[in-house]
Formats: structure tokens, C-alpha cells, sequence
């Protein structure tokens, strides 16, 4: 039997939230308002609910189920590794719209479907499903409409499109915005869009630098590999004209003298070349006997600050 919530009054918020959670437990499917579209949702660790959603929304298990979590903590429980931006993008987008691909962590026992060792991951901004979450843990979260039709943007349109599959609606009014998350991948080098979604790419790029869209084409990835430098403008090969392109008369004496040839001085019209005068050695005052000559250092000090 299906039971719905007016999550407006808070009374029946409180019901609903209470129902909802009891429903997660006991292995039923529910429907939560997040900040983009309605979803469908079971307990992530119960293999049977995360079937029975699938089934729900007639989608194949080769489509896996992406996870929501209530807090940052949550997330990082499931996840084995976050890559060299995760961290960096759950602090600027988290609570929100943005999805992240990251390996799951090998140790839990779950099935969202055909994930290959993978878990899309996202910490709604949303207070009705936030709350549900810190009470229930981890749910496998889906869009809440049947696969190929539009998402549904409130509870009448979930239930229209899932009816009795589903135990309990928490209506939490329209959604605020229909545009789905942004997906992301973290398993490989280079993070890469998988879908574009509410958070634009140009921000995701503000903060990873690079960052690989489907039709874009791929650069050097060193740019946006930790540790590694992009190329300067001032260390590429600058542009020598050979020799033979200049004028003769226009070399100066220092390009002749680097091309190993002696430099050669021409007089100044008007003036005649004067001869090198010779130059005068002085002899050398010897020093007075019995005094003593001056001795280099001995011992050179450490490089500890001294001069």
C-alpha cells in the first residue's frame, strides 16, 4: 500500500520521515525530493531492494545504481580512492549537484549492479533527503521516473510513472531545478565529464584545471597531473637565422669572434689607427725581510647563516 507525505507540515514531515526510514530498513523502495530531480531509493547494502528498484524503473543492471550519502564522512567510507581532485571538488560543490565516480572501497559487500569496482557518489543539497539519509545510511539512489521517460520534478509525477512499486512518497513540492548532476570520473589520470549536468564544466574547471568532455579533444595530460609543470612559452627553441642571411658588413666583432674568427678593426675614416703602446712592468717591491706573508683562510666556515 502506498503512503504519501505532505512534507510542508511538519507534522507529517516528521511522519513521513520516520516511515521512510523504516521502509529503507525493511527493504522497501522510496521517493525523496533532492536538489535536482526526484529520486527513487532503497538501502544500498540490501542487494534485493537495489533489484527490486531496477526493476521499478525497467533499467538493466549494466546501468548501476549511483549512491547518496547524508554527509562527507559517509562518502569517504565507501570510496578506496578519491584521486588527486576528489577532495578538492567535494569541498567546492558538496552539498550539491555534481556526481563523483571514484573506485569503491574493497571491503564492502553490496550490489548496485554491474559497477566493475566503481561507485557514483553524491551528497545532496537538500534538507528532506539529508535528514532521511543520517538516519538511514547510504541509499542506492536512482532518478525517480521509468528508464527513457522524462525525470520526474515532483512526487505526483514519480508516482504516476512508478505507482505502487514503491512504498512510500515524501513530497517535498517541485524541484527546484530539473537539470540532473553533473558526472564526473575520478578513476582515470585525467578526470573526465560523463555527463553534463547542473554544475558547468567551466567551474569544474576553475578547480582541476584540465578536464575531458566526450567530443573534446584530449591534450597533454601532464597539465593537470600533480606535479607536473605546463610547457612556457619562454623554454620553446627560439628562432636563429643562419649566418649567411646576414649582410657581411652588419657582423659584429663579437659574432666573428664566437664564429672563431679574430676580430677585425677597421680605422675610423679620418683618423689614423694608433700603435699599441707597449706596456710598462713595474718591478715588484720586495718585501720588507722578517715580515710576515699573508696566508689564506684556513678553514672555511659552514654554511649556517655566517658570512
Amino acid at each position: 500500500m502506498i503512503r504519501r507525505y505532505n512534507c510542508s507540515n511538519s507534522e507529517e514531515r516528521a511522519t513521513g520521515l520516520a516511515d521512510a526510514a523504516a521502509a529503507i530498513r525493511a527493504g522497501e523502495l522510496v521517493v525523496i525530493p533532492t536538489d535536482t530531480v526526484y529520486g527513487i531509493g532503497a538501502d544500498a547494502f540490501t542487494p534485493s531492494a537495489v533489484a527490486e528498484l531496477l526493476e521499478a524503473k525497467g533499467r538493466g543492471r549494466d546501468m548501476p545504481v549511483p549512491v547518496l550519502v547524508g554527509t562527507v564522512r559517509a562518502a569517504t567510507a565507501l570510496i578506496d580512492d578519491l584521486g588527486a581532485y576528489g577532495q578538492d571538488l567535494i569541498d567546492e560543490f558538496w552539498p550539491g549537484p555534481l556526481t563523483l565516480v571514484c573506485r569503491a572501497s574493497r571491503s564492502l559487500t553490496w550490489d548496485l549492479g554491474d559497477s566493475k569496482g566503481t561507485v557514483a557518489v553524491r551528497m545532496p543539497l537538500h534538507s528532506l533527503a539529508l535528514e532521511l539519509l543520517k538516519e538511514t545510511g547510504p541509499m542506492a539512489v536512482s532518478s525517480a521516473n521509468r528508464s527513457g521517460a522524462p525525470p520526474a520534478t515532483t512526487a505526483a509525477d514519480a508516482e504516476a510513472q512508478l505507482g505502487e512499486s514503491v512504498g512510500v512518497y515524501l513530497d517535498g513540492g517541485s524541484c527546484a531545478d530539473e537539470i540532473p548532476s553533473t558526472i564526473v570520473d575520478l578513476t582515470t589520470p585525467v578526470p573526465r565529464v560523463l555527463r553534463k549536468g547542473a554544475v558547468p564544466v567551466e567551474k569544474l574547471r576553475a578547480i582541476v584545471g584540465y578536464i575531458a568532455t566526450d567530443g573534446e579533444p584530449e591534450v597533454d595530460t601532464r597539465r593537470s597531473l600533480p606535479g607536473a609543470e605546463a610547457e612556457k612559452p619562454e623554454d620553446a627553441q627560439a628562432e636563429v637565422k643562419p649566418a649567411e642571411e646576414q649582410p657581411a658588413e652588419v657582423k659584429s666583432a663579437e659574432v666573428k669572434a664566437a664564429e672563431g674568427k679574430p676580430a677585425e678593426v677597421k680605422p675610423v675614416e679620418g683618423k689614423p689607427v694608433e700603435e699599441p703602446k707597449p706596456v710598462e712592468t713595474v718591478a715588484e717591491e720586495p718585501k720588507p725581510a722578517g715580515k710576515p706573508v699573508d696566508k689564506p683562510v684556513e678553514q672555511a666556515k659552514k654554511a649556517d647563516g655566517e658570512a
